[in-house]
């Protein structure tokens, strides 16, 4: 069986995978929700000092401290540039890398960067609490560029949702190990209402990848469509692109 590492995107936590990760364990796989500092459950835990190297730190530690291998490690928006961060830390522990909506980032990006015209969304509603910069209050426009229109799916995700720390959308990615990194097989799964927004040039990196595949739903996939979006985690579990390790 696989073993799943599912890292959330702004504003989010690991509440925003409790639809979708029930049907990974049905089929007999280890799913771990790390929550990023600062943000969603930990938000009582922010900083100034929190940003992008904060998390893909805290993640690659979760995954040495457990002795995670082979991992299928997932990233949704801004978790994204989290797991190229991790895949560039720990590549030796890492199967495949799933880019969910997200930025395919190079070495030295920043979010801000990969996503072009992000600051002209988040600057309006942008305000600084307690020395932090911090953006992605669950407004309604938030809800509408999360893509949550239905009632019910958008008064829980009000319940949950955090303002996210702007540090982590600027500060650049910086990966130990580039090389191990990009030997690492990649599937990306784009949302189809996302792509009037997306970058061209992110489109490019994204249609570039080793399997890309898309669902017809808004940007949180996994709270609008957790069915469609876990039988595209499991065939990646079912057909890997490489061996898993000792498997030979």
């Amino acid at each position: 069986m696989a073993t799943f590492v599912l890292v959330h995107g702004g504003g989010h936590g690991a509440w925003c995978w409790d639809r979708l990760a029930p049907l990974l364990r049905a089929e007999g796989h280890e799913v771990h929700m790390p929550v990023l500092k600062g943000v969603g459950e930990r938000f009582g835990e922010l900083t100034a000092d929190v940003g992008l190297s904060t998390h893909v730190d805290d993640v690659a530690e979760l995954i040495e401290r457990e002795n995670l291998r082979d991992v299928i490690l997932v990233g949704h928006s801004y978790g994204c540039m989290v797991i190229t961060g991790v895949a560039g830390s720990v590549p030796g522990r890492i199967m495949e890398l799933v880019f969910l909506d997200g930025p395919h980032p190079r070495d030295g990006e920043a979010l801000e960067h990969a996503s072009p015209g992000m600051r002209e969304v988040l600057e309006p509603q942008m305000r600084e609490v307690d020395g932090v910069e911090l953006c992605l209050f669950p407004t309604e426009e938030t809800m509408h560029v999360y893509g949550i229109r239905k009632p019910a799916d958008v008064a829980w995700a009000k319940q949950h949702l955090t303002p996210h720390p702007w540090k982590c959308f600027i500060e650049p990615l910086q990966l130990k190990d580039e090389a191990g990194m990009r030997a690492i097989p990649r599937t990306s799964i784009d949302c189809i209402e996302s792509g009037n927004r997306r970058d061209p040039e992110m489109n490019a990196r994204a249609k570039a990848a080793d399997r890309c595949w898309e669902i017809d739903t808004g940007h949180d996939l996994m709270i609008s469509e957790p069915r469609a979006t876990a039988d595209m985690l499991l065939r990646v579990a079912a057909e890997p692109l490489r061996q898993r390790a000792g498997s030979a």
